[in-house]
């Protein structure tokens, strides 16, 4: 039937296609195994990358609470030292009224011990002359005009 040449040239062919697809396997196997490996390389990388991000999230919230805390101690003493201000505003001002208050009273008691004096010497001269014209009408001559004249400066003295 068929000669030994064609069973050699077949089993050849075998032979060849038989390490062909040995071959081809192990490259696929060997592409496989770089593709496994550089599919864990980016698997690592990710989860390192995963592990920074969230070491950096859990730093910014650490420093966003430490913030928040300096803020609230800085609003405070913002408010304490509003407070101070407030009441320190007001004891200035009360003590500004009662000098004002002091001053007010001292110029109107001035004031009435000046008009008191203006009444009394208004009185006073008012008394003179009046005693001067009845003496000058009841007194008559050179002596009485000396001693009324005498009379009135003297009282005139005694009440200013």
């Amino acid at each position: 039937m068929l000669e030994a040449e064609f069973w050699v040239a077949v089993a050849f062919f075998v032979f060849v296609a038989l390490l062909g697809y040995i071959g081809a396997h192990r490259m696929s196997l060997g592409s496989l195994d770089q593709r496994r490996e550089k599919i864990k390389s980016e698997l690592d990388a990710a989860r390192r990358l995963r592990e920074d991000a969230e070491k950096l999230l859990a730093e910014y919230q650490r420093k966003q609470r430490e913030a928040e805390s300096e803020a609230q101690t800085i609003i405070s003493n913002a408010q304490a030292e509003a407070e101070r201000i407030a009441a320190e505003a007001h004891a200035r001002l009360e003590e500004l009224i009662a000098r004002r208050t002091g001053i007010a009273q001292t110029k109107i008691a001035q004031a009435e011990a000046q008009a008191l004096a203006d009444v009394r010497a208004a009185a006073a001269d008012a008394a003179v002359t009046a005693a001067e014209k009845i003496l000058r009408k009841t007194a008559k001559g050179k002596v009485a005009e000396d001693l009324i004249a005498k009379g009135i400066d003297d009282i005139k003295a005694k009440l200013h």
